[in-house]
């Protein structure tokens, strides 16, 4: 039997899939990132057109009410997606910090050759530390 709530949860996931969509087209979200909520659109849709697989992963979790188990799974997706963001903003801070200090050293050498007058040692880029 199809209910409001049924026909809300439907709406809500597929606008949800829909809005991941329509950033990617705008280059405003990593096709990355949009693969989690699309596919976690079509898992919401399978829920949702079977609600007895919520009932058995309840069983399975030793969970009584049904409803306890989707806010649990719901937790440990979100939990998911916080650690992967964490992860990327980590990766990014790490690439800023490289860049920061490439163009200080960038600076450094453009100073240098202002005062000095001439072009740089040409052994210079080789004597200078390699920053990863």
């Amino acid at each position: 039997m199809i209910t409001g709530a049924h026909v809300l949860a439907t709406v809500g996931t597929l606008g949800t899939a829909g809005v991941a969509l329509h950033l990617v087209r705008r280059h405003s979200l990593n096709v990355r990132y949009a693969m989690l909520w699309i596919a976690l659109s079509v898992s919401m849709l399978v829920v949702i057109a079977f609600p007895g697989l919520l009932d058995r992963a309840a069983t399975l979790l030793s969970i009584v009410e049904p409803a306890d188990a989707l806010f649990f799974l719901g937790f440990l997706v979100l939990f998911a997606i916080v650690l992967q963001l964490s992860f990327a903003i980590s990766k990014l801070e790490m690439h800023t910090r490289t860049l920061a200090e490439e163009v200080a050293l960038l600076r450094l050498e453009v100073e240098t050759v202002d005062r000095v007058g001439h072009e740089p040692d040409p052994d210079a880029e080789r004597r200078r530390p390699q920053i990863y």
